[in-house]
C-alpha cells in the first residue's frame, strides 16, 4: 500500500511533464535537448539562489511571516528570471520556432524544479505507513508550477525575443511577468502571513495558473498576429 501511494503521488507530480511533452508538438520537433539544457540552467540558478539565501537571510526563530525577509527572498527569486532569460536567448537551440522554444524551456525548468524540491520528500514521506493528503497536494502544486513556469517563459519570450509586438500590450506583458515571478512570495504570504492551510493555498495556485495560462495564451496569440 505504501509503495502504491508513493507511485500514485510520483505519477501525479512528474507525469504531467511527460504528458505535456508527448501530447504537444514538442516531441515531434525533438526539443528534448532544449528542455535538458533549461534544466541544467535551472540547477545553476538554484545553486546561486541557495548561496544568496544563505548569505543574506537569517534563520527564522519562528514560522511567522517577516516582510523584510520575504522581500529579500522575492528579490533573490528574480535570479530565476535571469536564468530563463539566459535559457531563451543564450543557449544554442535546434531550428525550432519561438512558440516551441519557450514551451521546451518552461517544461525543462519546471521538471527540474519538481525533481529538486519534491522527489526527496515523496521518497521519504509518501512511503510512510500512514496515508496523508499532503503528497497528493504537493503533486497538484507541481502541476500548477508547471503551468506558471511555462507562462513565465512565454512572457519572457514576448519580452526578449518578439520585436514587433503591439506597444499597447507591452505594459500588460511586463505586469504578467512580474506577477508570475513573485508567485512564490504570494504563496508564502498566504501560508505564513495569513495562516492558510495547504489545500487552500494549492487551490489558489491552481486557479492562478489557469488564469495566467489563459492570459499568456491570449497575449502570445495577439503578438503573433501581423501588425496592421
Amino acid at each position: 500500500m505504501t509503495v502504491f501511494h508513493f507511485f500514485n503521488c510520483a505519477v501525479l507530480t512528474f507525469g504531467p511533464h511527460a504528458v505535456y511533452y508527448s501530447a504537444t508538438p514538442l516531441s515531434e520537433y525533438d526539443t528534448l535537448g532544449t528542455s535538458v539544457k533549461a534544466a541544467v540552467v535551472y540547477l545553476g540558478t538554484a545553486l546561486i539562489k541557495l548561496v544568496c539565501l544563505a548569505t543574506f537571510l537569517k534563520v527564522p526563530e519562528n514560522d511567522m511571516f517577516d516582510p523584510y525577509q520575504e522581500l529579500l527572498k522575492a528579490l533573490i527569486g528574480f535570479v530565476d528570471v535571469a536564468g530563463i532569460y539566459f535559457a531563451l536567448t543564450q543557449l544554442t537551440h535546434r531550428n525550432i520556432s519561438q512558440h516551441h522554444k519557450f514551451q521546451a524551456v518552461g517544461l525543462g525548468w519546471a521538471f527540474a524544479d519538481s525533481v529538486l524540491h519534491r522527489l526527496a520528500p515523496l521518497w521519504v514521506g509518501a512511503r510512510g505507513l500512514e496515508f496523508t493528503w499532503e503528497y497528493v497536494l504537493q503533486g497538484l502544486e507541481s502541476n500548477a508550477n508547471l503551468v506558471l513556469t511555462v507562462s513565465l517563459a512565454a512572457m519572457g519570450s514576448l519580452m526578449w525575443l518578439r520585436k514587433n509586438k503591439p506597444r499597447t500590450l507591452i505594459p500588460i506583458i511586463y505586469l504578467c511577468a512580474l506577477i508570475l515571478a513573485t508567485m512564490p512570495t504570494t504563496t508564502s504570504y498566504l501560508r505564513r502571513g495569513l495562516g492558510w492551510q495547504l489545500p487552500k493555498v494549492v487551490t489558489v495556485e491552481l486557479l492562478s495558473s489557469l488564469v495566467m495560462a489563459f492570459i499568456s495564451w491570449q497575449l502570445f496569440s495577439a503578438c503573433q498576429r501581423p501588425s496592421v
